[in-house]
């Protein structure tokens, strides 16, 4: 009896410390950049360097040319508006209304009175000083602005809100796409995170861990327009799956046994 009591305790043990140690490898996966000492002293990491997005054949382009009379930029500034599905930070889903000037297949745009102006493989800010020189000819100082209307970003798989994000800025980050899509879910994988990216003819696959603060040395932390984002679902979305498809056919299968007995008593 007493050896029998010895070694049920040391499979409660075993159980035990098998329990607490599994807990602690999930906790561990579900955070960010757990390899950051957890103490108050500050730690350094060097980014990578960002670069400017440059100006790609169908790319809509907000541009703004201003004088000190705004009449006489009206003609110039008039632009049509297109519909994009997407979204912004405060909506994730629905039809967004456009407007800009389209990037033809040669790299050009067509403006009132300034003709075709070719900003193709230009930043945003190099295209501000093409489009300012040749609005000189017929406005005096003129200011010009220029941005990316439709800089879209997908995320798709294991996060709360799945979707395509028109954002509003040039210099977007990994994090910066992943919590406009309301983080990741209790499912995602955090340490194998895919990112899809179009270069030229061919498409770049690059996997991150966001369990690793590396991710801010890597030079696809920064995302470019058209950038997509995939969250790989782990073991536990199967299991969960699978754990309901055979709740729902044990029900379905209760059911079934109990209209054959009741029909076999008619």
């Amino acid at each position: 009896m007493l050896k029998s009591n010895h070694y049920g305790k040391i499979c409660l043990l075993i159980s035990f410390a098998t329990l607490i140690f599994s807990s602690c490898v999930v906790t561990k996966k579900s955070v960010y950049f757990n390899d950051l000492p957890d103490s108050s002293k500050a730690r350094s990491i060097i980014p990578a360097d960002f670069k400017e997005p440059v100006i790609q054949p169908d790319d809509i382009l907000s541009v703004t040319i201003q004088t000190i009379d705004p009449s006489t930029t009206l003609a110039v500034n008039q632009v049509s508006a297109m519909p994009a599905v997407g979204a912004s930070s405060a909506s994730p889903t629905g039809q967004q209304v456009i407007t800009g000037f389209l990037v033809d297949k040669e790299g050009n745009i067509a403006m009132p009175m300034l003709g075709n102006i070719k900003l193709l493989g230009l930043t945003t800010y190099q295209a501000r000083l093409r489009i300012q020189e040749l609005a000189s000819k017929y406005f005096k100082e003129p200011t010009v602005q220029v941005r990316f209307a439709n800089y879209k970003i997908t995320v798709i798989g294991e996060v709360a809100k799945p979707a395509t994000y028109t954002v509003p800025n040039e210099k977007v980050t990994l994090l910066d796409a992943i919590g406009l899509a309301g983080d990741l879910t209790i499912y995602g994988k955090r340490e194998n995170v895919l990112l899809v990216r179009d270069s030229e003819d061919k498409k770049e696959f690059v996997r991150f861990d966001l369990n690793s603060s590396d991710i801010f040395k890597s030079p696809y932390f920064y995302l470019k327009q058209n950038d997509v984002i995939y969250v790989e679902p782990g073991k536990g979305k199967v299991a969960a799956t699978n754990a309901a498809r055979t709740q729902t056919l044990t029900i379905i299968g209760s059911l079934l046994s109990v209209i054959i007995v009741a029909l076999s008593r008619f």
